[in-house]
């Protein structure tokens, strides 16, 4: 039996982290999961289908979605196929209540956001770069449509939970929390010889190896503070990133009286999930509760920009505006890659991606989202030449 109390929900990135664990609050919490969609894990999106019953799958690859329909051929499951069936399926109508759960990794998350919007869907967005390439077309749609964005990045989720307490009127900073990466405290030359291994070794959270990896360099902080202007409507200067090592303050926002209001919790992304999908009501926790007795102390400190210099590009970037931060999203996609296939240091994806933003000075003048793709594409065939200038093979 479903719990008619809330939502039916579309979970985009299903094979992912966040959609597994998008899964698992469904399940715990009875609600009706009506489609799917992935990239290419036909075996587990299979498996997902039939256990939730869903009435419709979708794979951004054409080739496995073929597959996945033949495997589902039993069923009544309608398959949809890349970017475009994507977004044909979100514009399906499976209820009269919907909350699409967007957690698809990349830039490839912008359109399935907008074509939730413009379907008129309730959006819980685990995809930041929605908003790190096409923050202002995003939440002017969101506004258009009268849609409330539900954040699901743990810092974004905190920070929506803390602002019941005052408004975002009331904002005087937000307080926007790192675990800092494996990496923390290391010097520029201790960086050089970082292997993919040790890169993927988060100290903190279970993620993908892409996300992993822009924790481990700061840029997923980088975004997260674009994510955090856009989403909460607020100046880069009223956002400071401190490093917390222990991950249990989740983010904070201080208010003009002076009055910081934290969000703490074990680190789990289910919790993020959970509030999303149940907001504005509380409901049993699908999490371990937090000792703080356990933890014993709490640390902050500032982060090392003039080290780890993507968190200072990104600061940058979104201060400079226009489809800049499309290209530092991009660049960054390019580089993370090369360097999870062996093909460039941890370093060079300082480099790589600081040369194509700086390549691309005249990426503050966007005046579509057509704009924000097209400068996407020009800064991955940049980022592919600095590549080839600057990648080398690595252990």
């Amino acid at each position: 039996m479903y719990n008619e109390q809330f939502p039916s929900i579309t979970i985009l990135g299903s094979t992912g982290s966040v959609g597994e664990q998008a899964i698992d609050v469904a399940i715990r919490n009875h609600i009706r999961v009506n489609a799917l969609c992935a990239n290419k894990n036909v075996k587990r999106v299979e498996e997902q289908a039939r256990l939730l019953k869903v009435q419709a799958c979708a794979m951004a690859d054409p080739n496995a979605a073929a597959q996945l329909k033949i495997a589902l051929s039993d069923t009544g499951v309608k398959v949809f196929a890349g970017t475009d069936g994507i977004c044909e399926m979100i514009g399906e109508h499976y209820g009269t209540d919907e909350v699409v759960v967007n957690s698809v990794i990349g830039e490839a998350g912008l359109k399935p956001t907008l074509a939730t919007l413009e379907a008129g869907k309730k959006l819980a967005l685990a995809n930041k770069e929605s908003l790190v390439c096409a923050g202002d077309y995003v939440m002017k749609l969101a506004k258009e449509k009268s849609i409330e964005i539900l954040p699901v990045d743990s810092e974004h989720s905190a920070i929506f939970q803390c602002l019941r307490s005052g408004g975002k009127k009331r904002i005087k900073r937000i307080l926007l929390t790192a675990s800092g990466g494996p990496f923390y405290g290391m010097t520029r030359d201790q960086l050089a010889d970082i292997t993919v291994e040790r890169a993927l070794a988060h100290p903190t959270w279970n993620m993908g190896a892409k996300i992993t990896i822009d924790s481990a360099t700061l840029m997923n902080k980088g975004f997260e503070v674009i994510e955090a202007v856009h989403l909460f409507d607020v100046r880069p200067e009223q956002i400071e990133v401190l490093v917390h090592k222990e991950s249990i303050m989740h983010s904070a926002v201080e208010y003009i009286d002076n009055s910081v209001i934290a969000q703490m919790s074990v680190p789990d992304m289910r919790l993020c999930v959970h509030y999303a999908l149940t907001h504005p009501d509380r409901t049993e926790a699908v999490i371990p509760p937090l000792d703080l007795t356990q933890v014993g102390k709490l640390t902050f400190s500032k982060p090392d920009t003039e080290t780890f210099t993507l968190l200072a590009l990104a600061l940058d970037s979104i201060a400079k505006g226009g489809a800049v931060p499309a290209v530092l999203n991009a660049a960054n996609e390019v580089a993370v890659a090369a360097f999870l296939n062996r093909k460039l240091s941890f370093t060079g994806i300082f480099d790589v991606v600081g040369e194509t933003v700086n390549t691309l000075s005249d990426a503050t003048t966007c005046a579509s989202v057509e704009d924000v793709f097209a400068f996407d594409q020009a800064a991955r065939r940049i980022a592919d030449e600095n590549l080839k200038r600057l990648g080398a093979p690595i252990a």
